[in-house]
């Protein structure tokens, strides 16, 4: 039994010192970008100035940035292991398309009965399955890379056929049928494709084509043991510098409401710790082993912030409430979630143990 004491210690121990300190290096990243926002004039205007589909230039250049060198880690010939998975893509789709949005609903309406546009914006937020940064979070809790790879692509494809037909159900059809006030949701089908192949299709072909070029080059054992851990840091690099500029975009709307910021994170909390754990013990109920496990459940608990940020501000308006809340999401995800990785790696001794 002393083999499953030694797992923790043998991931933490390598980790970088990066990778060790994270939390510690985001909460900086949050602050900093806070004060940047409040502090500095005109900062939010000229970041926002350019926007890539709705989403700041230097946004969209970071999470290109953050996404490259996960991807190309990825196995891609290990892919026909995980699409042939029924049990993970099943309730992958169940927990993404099925709970996910509708847990959002029920606690947004629930905790925030008496403030429709930040209840609306949390609909939204839910609806808006993540594509992004879980492919961060997945590696550094040592999750199945290649299922997440095709988890994030079978989230993209359901995220461009219901991402209005869920925000159409979820806003003015049940609302409706429960007796409680609607709304609508004015989101074009090409916008959501157009964010899906930037945000994600671009890293994935690169990442692709760079794992590709470089084992045809000078084969695998040079790829995985040389070229990838020079790449390696900088997707946490493209990571600190997005949480900057993101909340550096929004410090002043942040700073200026803090109760209104109390009140949506109580939900978000709620919903990120439910589908976290609700994954796991879903995962481990049908036999996934640790690795999918801890992909299935950041692959449910994440969400698309740059999507419903993005989708929020065309259909209500930057200084919308609606957008306010899209922004507290990662004010509130990106710390709970790194949290999160160092929980995961805890119950790796667990399954190591089985």
């Amino acid at each position: 039994m002393s083999a499953p004491a030694e797992v923790e210690p043998s991931v933490v121990g390598k980790l970088s010192t990066l990778d060790r300190f994270l939390p510690v290096w985001i909460l900086a990243a949050m602050a900093v970008g806070l004060l940047a926002g409040r502090l500095v004039p005109g900062l939010g205007a000229t970041l926002g100035a350019v926007a890539v589909d709705g989403v700041s230039l230097p946004i969209a250049l970071g999470l290109l940035v953050m996404m490259y060198p996960v991807l190309a880690k990825v196995r891609y010939d290990r892919l026909d292991s995980v699409t042939g998975d029924r049990r993970l893509l099943l309730t992958s789709l169940v927990l993404n398309w099925l709970l996910g949005p509708a847990l959002m609903f029920a606690l947004a309406w629930l905790l925030l009965p008496d403030l429709p546009e930040y209840r609306t914006g949390l609909i939204v937020v839910g609806l808006a399955r993540c594509i992004a940064m879980v492919v961060i979070w997945n590696d550094l809790a040592c999750g199945d890379r290649e299922a997440a790879a095709v988890l994030v692509a079978l989230n993209s494809v359901f995220q461009v056929i219901a991402f209005g037909a869920l925000g159409w159900f979820y806003l003015a059809v049940l609302p409706g049928w429960l007796g409680l006030p609607t709304t609508g949701l004015d989101v074009s089908p090409w916008a959501i494709v157009r964010s899906v192949l930037i945000f994600l299709g671009v890293p994935l072909l690169a990442g692709y084509l760079t794992r590709r070029v470089g084992e045809r080059a000078k084969g695998r054992d040079w790829y995985e043991a040389t070229f990838l851990p020079r790449i390696g840091p900088f997707a946490l690099y493209g990571l600190l510098f997005t949480i900057v500029v993101l909340f550096a975009l929004q410090g002043e709307a942040i700073t200026s409401r803090p109760l209104d910021v109390v009140r949506i994170a109580l939900p978000l909390l709620v919903y990120f710790a439910v589908m976290w754990a609700g994954s796991y013990a879903l995962g481990r109920a049908v036999g996934l082993g640790y690795g999918r496990t801890t992909t299935l459940a950041f692959t449910a608990a994440g969400n698309n912030f740059e999507l419903a940020i993005a989708v929020a501000i065309a259909t209500w308006g930057a200084t919308s409430g609606q957008a306010l809340a899209g922004v507290v999401g990662p004010l509130i995800e990106v710390p709970v979630l790194v949290g999160l990785v160092y929980v995961s790696l805890r119950l790796r001794r667990r399954f190591a143990s089985r």
